[in-house]
């Protein structure tokens, strides 16, 4: 049987009232998604699960409603409209769980749309840059089909499937999403400062992309023998794996290889991770699995936050009762670091918004939701400074989180935080 077949052909298969898997990050499968969002006069109630997902999301238009409806398990900005014009939903789960939620059948699924590597001469392709949940996906859904690009990187580890696991094969030859490197401002730079400086040598890091991780990579360039265990990373790790600072010589897990779960960046990262033995891409209940990442000695996890109270508490999913993104894998991370020998967890956040509004507070935003408690927390930074809260009383807690927070706005938060008597 010949699988090869056109993106409108093969998009035929999906039924009214079915429930679709979406590949995730740069590698979304943007050519099926387009011919599927051609037939929503043809559906009714498809649901279309996804982490965050690149590019244009046509079938996420609420005046497609009827026929699509958006579950979201990490809230990127092309869906985000969804929660509030109703068409979409967000379903909180830990990224290291989600493969769980298919192998349970808690969420069955009808069909997974795929992006992968022309297959060898074994009839292996593979899942390139992204696999997070993509595996269990395909090993539940009924129907898989394949978008294979010709630009798709070739990755090792778990994201090797054969053509025989395939249903449908859209040849495509198209760029693969990049994004590339912004510029560091003076506060990121001074972030980055002070979480290189907690950063020991024979360290493993876990960082995500963005200015504040490439600020913190950018002072590393005189560390030794650092490891990379991460749920991903972008172009800022290729120059010190080149340079033999990030060698991953003393991890515990995948020694001598840099661990991800998917990757987002330029051309020059995708050509860098391309038939590269030294990246071992494996799934998100491998590499965000708590029991596995703590087995790193001197394991550094560095998250982000939207909004930090002053006894710990870390929302970092939404703005108020506003969803905005999800869990994620912060809370996989923050753990598996705090139980590692010598580990440390890092969240590192501007002190103000782009607004001038504090991101430290007294008080959480009624309905943020918390990421990670107040009793996971162990450093919090800003641009003026680190507060360590590990093992410290609230009062404690409050007082070195007030120094870390903008000097216009210290005053104001010290006095409504004690104004309660905490």
């Amino acid at each position: 049987m010949n699988k090869y077949t056109s993106a409108e052909e093969a998009v035929k298969v999906v039924k009214s009232n079915d429930r679709i898997y979406i590949q995730a990050a740069a590698a979304t499968p943007s050519i099926l998604i387009k011919a599927l969002s051609e037939r929503a006069d043809d559906l009714r109630n498809v649901e279309i699960c996804h982490l965050h997902t690149e590019g244009d999301a046509p079938y996420a238009n609420p005046e497609l409603r009827e026929s699509f409806h958006v579950n979201s398990f990490f809230i990127g900005q092309n869906v985000r409209h969804t929660l509030a014009a109703g068409n979409g939903s967000y379903t909180p789960v830990f990224l290291s769980e989600l493969p769980l939620l298919f192998r349970k059948n808690i969420l069955p699924l009808d069909v997974v749309f795929i992006h992968v590597s022309p297959p060898d001469i074994h009839g292996y392709c593979s899942l390139g840059v992204s696999v997070e949940a993509t595996l269990a996906a395909i090993e539940n859904a009924k129907i898989v089909i394949a978008q294979v690009n010709a630009q798709m990187p070739r990755t090792f580890g778990d994201g090797i499937i054969h053509i025989s696991e395939i249903n449908y094969l859209v040849e495509v030859n198209i760029p693969i999403f990049v994004q590339e490197m912004g510029e560091i401002s003076p506060m990121e730079d001074k972030i980055g400062t002070f979480i290189a400086s907690l950063i020991e040598d024979e360290s493993t890091l876990q960082l995500g992309i963005g200015s504040i991780p490439n600020a913190v990579l950018a002072k590393l360039t005189h560390h030794k023998n650092l490891g990379l265990h991460t749920e991903m990373f972008s172009d800022g790790v290729i120059d010190l794996i080149e340079n033999n600072v990030i060698n991953c010589n003393f991890k515990s897990i995948s020694r001598g290889r840099a661990l991800a779960t998917f990757l987002i960046g330029s051309q020059r990262l995708y050509d860098f991770v391309n038939d590269n033995p030294f990246i071992e891409m494996r799934e998100s209940s491998f590499v965000n699995d708590t029991a596995i990442i703590r087995k790193n000695s001197k394991m550094v996890a560095i998250n982000s936050a939207i909004e930090v109270d002053i006894t710990g508490q870390v929302c970092a999913d939404s703005i108020g009762a506003r969803m905005f993104s999800g869990v994620g894998g912060q809370m996989d991370f923050i753990r598996g670091a705090t139980l590692s020998n010598g580990g440390k967890a890092i969240i590192a956040l501007p002190s103000i918004t782009k607004k001038g509004e504090s991101r430290i507070v007294p008080f959480l935003k009624q309905g943020a939701g918390v990421v990670s408690t107040r009793s996971h927390v162990q450093y919090i930074i800003t641009e003026y400074g680190i507060a360590d809260l590990y093992g410290k009383t609230l009062k404690q807690r409050a007082i070195e989180m007030v120094k870390i927070a903008h000097p216009d706005h210290q005053g104001w938060i010290e006095k409504d935080f004690f104004y309660q008597k905490v």
